[in-house]
């Protein structure tokens, strides 16, 4: 249990503040600093070119020991830096810091989670650890939240996460120096149709959650003036990603993906068809319910495919995706439909992937090859 609560802690620091953070900041940031939507697209993009640069030297060899401790110090250090310096130019580097140690982290504490586990025969406690990104959010959601209340600048917010962050890694520090968590080995991928088709499907996965995941609060924000109502949306999104992956559906990784994928392209749609505050919150809610899901039983069937590597190119492959999100956003912005536009284009990218993920040319739906590698 010692490993899934270390993995659960780092990676709510590393995806609940280093990655998720500014989620809840942007309503923040808007009004201390009169930081437009565009450029709030600007610095989410800028965290997500991080994260695809972080998931590329992922699939490079390298110590996991070293790898997941110098994630979690840049990852405090960045959240620091956002609020001593001011200014998109200093903003968009910070971001894009904290999002390369964010892939960097994700990838080699999921990977040496699910590998400590399987050795101690504990695979069921990986919804424990993936969890972590959830439970950060939620906890990043909720401070924001009652700093947001107490009439907290964004900066002294940003001052709030970092200093927790660094307190985090200090606890987390001796267990990741262990012996045990410094190997860390890549085979490289064997391209074939089946790697090929996990990656093009976990990249629509990242475009398709990152538009509600970034701009919900914001939305929230313009339809409810009060911070004690749209302050809400964040936190209940992280609570629902930290509770799935305890509930999750047993079953085969790619069924359990593509019915998720279904239950948040409902939810993508969710403020298109349902109007005012309760569009925005039922989208929190089925978006968080599935996005932890899917990066979960996404991980472990690219462990059983490929390994690491897959692993590490599947989360490339997601960056990818989720640049075009907020960019999409960005560029409609001042289009008829704008937000509208870019969550139905969402939408529909997870259901097609959803269809992917489910069909064998010869075998039907949900009948998936045999695995290359060992889980």
């Amino acid at each position: 249990m010692n490993i899934a609560l270390a993995g659960l802690a780092a990676l709510a620091v590393a995806m609940g503040i280093g990655r998720f953070a500014f989620t809840p900041l942007l309503p923040m940031m808007q009004a201390d600093g009169g930081l437009t939507l565009a450029q709030g697209g600007y610095l989410a993009a800028a965290n997500y070119i991080g994260y695809l640069v972080g998931a590329l030297l992922a699939m490079r060899p390298v110590r996991s020991d070293v790898a997941i401790r110098g994630a979690l110090l840049a990852i405090g250090g960045a959240t620091l830096a956002m609020a001593v310096t001011h200014g998109m130019a200093a903003w968009i580097l910070w971001r894009m810091v904290a999002g390369i140690a964010s892939a960097l982290a994700l990838v080699h504490v999921s990977s040496w989670c699910l590998e400590q586990l399987g050795a101690a025969g504990k695979r069921g406690l990986g919804g424990v650890v993936f969890g972590g990104v959830g439970w950060g959010m939620a906890l990043a959601g909720g401070a924001c939240l009652a700093l947001m209340s107490a009439g907290a600048s964004a900066s002294q917010t940003w001052i709030a996460l970092g200093a927790a962050s660094l307190a985090v890694t200090a606890a987390l520090w001796p267990r990741f120096a262990r012996r045990d968590a410094a190997a860390a080995t890549h085979d490289g991928i064997e391209w074939t149709a089946d790697a090929i088709r996990l990656v093009l499907c976990y990249a629509a996965f990242g475009f398709g959650y990152i538009i509600p995941a970034t701009f919900v609060p914001a939305m929230a924000r313009n339809i409810v003036a009060d911070p004690l109502v749209f302050g809400w949306a964040w936190p209940m999104f992280g609570m629902a990603a930290a509770l799935s992956t305890l509930f999750a559906p047993r079953g085969e990784n790619r069924r359990v993906w593509a019915i998720a994928a279904l239950v948040m392209a409902a939810g993508v749609a969710a403020p298109i068809f349902v109007a005012g505050i309760a569009g925005v919150i039922g989208s929190a809610l089925l978006v968080g319910a599935t996005f932890m899901v899917i990066t979960m039983v996404g991980m472990q069937e690219a462990r059983r495919i490929g390994g690491p590597a897959l692993m590490a190119a599947m989360t490339a492959a997601f960056a990818t995706g989720q640049i075009a999100g907020p960019l999409a956003v960005s560029a409609l912005a001042q289009m008829r439909g704008g937000m509208l536009a870019a969550l139905s284009v969402a939408a529909a990218s997870l259901v097609l992937s959803a269809l992917a993920l489910g069909w064998n040319r010869r075998r039907g739906f949900f009948t998936p090859p045999e695995p290359t590698l060992g889980a």
